[in-house]
C-alpha cells in the first residue's frame, strides 16, 4: 500500500448528524499524492457507528473506521487515529463541520512550504459558546507557564503534524494524554496560521465543564511540576502570614489592646488555613492518583474493531 500525502483523522462522539457532510467534503478534495480518512468512533451512544459503516462501504478514497470499546475522550481518540494513519502528514479536525477541510489543506500546504513539523490553526473569530471560548482562552494562558511553548502561542485541536511527530506522540501510553503537551516534548518546529471557524452544523458540543476541567488537569499535572512549586510557595506564604498574625496578637496582649474576644478571629484563621491545606493535599493526591493509574497500566483506549474501505 502506497503512503498517502495526507491523512485526515476525525474523532467522533455523537456525530451521526454531521459526519456524513464532513466525509463527503474531504472525499471531493484534490490532494497531490492522495489522501485517506481515519474515523475513530469514541463510544458514541447514537447511530454514529452505523452511519460510518455506510460511509466506509461507499467511500471514494481509502477510509478506516476504528471503533473504541467505550468513550475514552477526544485526546485518546486522536492518538488512536494517529496510530492507524499512514500519511506523510496527519491533520485532525472536529466531527461537527466547524473545521473546514479546505482549511486543513491550507495547514498541510503551509507545513510543506515552511518545513514545520506542526502547524496549528488559530481563529480570527470562534463560533463556540461564550463559556467554551473562555475555557480555551484560560487553558492557553495557563499553559504559557505550565508548558514549554512560546508565550501567547495559541494551541488548538485543529492541527497538522508530520508523520514523525504523530508516531512519537502516539507512542505515549499513559491514561491521561494531553496532545499539545506531548507535541511540545517532541519538537519545537511549530507554527500557526489563521483559519476560518464555521458554525456547528448540528447538535451540541460534547465538551462540558467537567471535561474541560479534566483537560486542564491533564495539561498542568501531567507535564509540569509547577503546580507543586506553587503549592510550596503558597504554603510558605500562609505560614509567614500566620507568623505575622501571631506576633500581632502577642503585641496586643502585651499592650492590653485588641478585641475582647478572639473567637471570630481564631475561627476565620482556622477555616482559611484548613481550606488551604485541603486544597494542597488534593493537588498532591491528584499527582499520586495519576501515577497509580499509570503504574497499574490503565488502558488509554481499547479498540473493539477496525473496518477499512475505499
Amino acid at each position: 500500500m502506497t503512503t498517502p500525502a495526507l491523512s485526515f483523522v476525525i474523532p467522533l462522539y455523537g456525530s451521526a448528524e454531521t459526519i456524513g457532510a464532513v466525509v463527503n467534503t474531504i472525499e471531493s478534495l484534490i490532494i497531490q499524492g492522495g489522501h485517506e480518512i481515519i474515523l475513530v468512533n469514541d463510544g458514541s451512544g447514537d447511530n454514529t457507528g452505523a452511519v460510518c459503516r455506510a460511509l466506509v462501504k461507499n467511500a471514494r478514497v481509502p477510509i478506516t473506521l476504528v471503533e473504541h470499546a467505550r468513550n475514552y475522550g477526544e485526546h485518546n481518540a486522536v492518538l488512536t487515529g494517529w496510530r492507524h494513519a499512514r500519511g506523510a502528514h496527519v491533520v485532525n479536525l472536529d466531527d461537527d463541520g466547524q473545521n473546514p477541510p479546505a482549511e486543513a489543506v491550507r495547514l498541510w500546504q503551509h507545513a510543506k512550504e515552511t518545513g514545520l513539523e506542526v502547524v496549528f490553526g488559530h481563529y480570527a473569530e470562534k463560533q463556540h459558546s461564550t463559556w467554551r471560548n473562555f475555557g480555551s482562552w484560560f487553558t492557553n494562558r495557563m499553559t504559557d507557564w505550565a508548558l514549554d511553548k512560546p508565550a501567547g502561542f495559541y494551541l488548538s485541536s485543529f492541527r497538522c503534524v508530520s508523520a514523525f511527530v504523530a508516531k512519537e506522540v502516539a507512542a505515549h501510553t499513559g491514561p491521561y494524554p494531553y496532545i499539545d503537551g506531548l507535541i511540545l516534548q517532541v519538537t519545537q518546529r511549530i507554527g500557526s496560521i489563521e483559519v476560518r471557524h464555521e458554525a456547528r452544523q448540528a447538535g451540541a458540543s460534547g465538551y462540558t465543564l467537567r471535561r474541560l476541567v479534566r483537560l486542564w488537569l491533564s495539561a498542568w499535572v501531567n507535564f509540569s511540576v509547577l503546580p507543586l512549586r506553587v503549592a510550596t510557595l503558597l504554603g510558605l506564604a500562609m505560614a509567614f502570614a500566620g507568623l505575622v498574625a501571631f506576633g500581632w496578637v502577642v503585641y496586643w496582649w502585651a499592650t492590653n489592646q485588641g478585641p475582647p474576644s478572639g473567637f471570630g478571629l481564631v475561627l476565620s484563621a482556622l477555616l482559611l488555613f484548613s481550606g488551604t491545606q485541603l486544597v494542597l493535599l488534593g493537588l498532591i493526591g491528584e499527582y499520586i492518583g495519576r501515577m497509580f493509574l499509570t503504574v497499574n497500566q490503565r488502558p488509554q483506549a481499547i479498540v473493539r474493531e477496525v473496518v477499512r474501505g475505499g
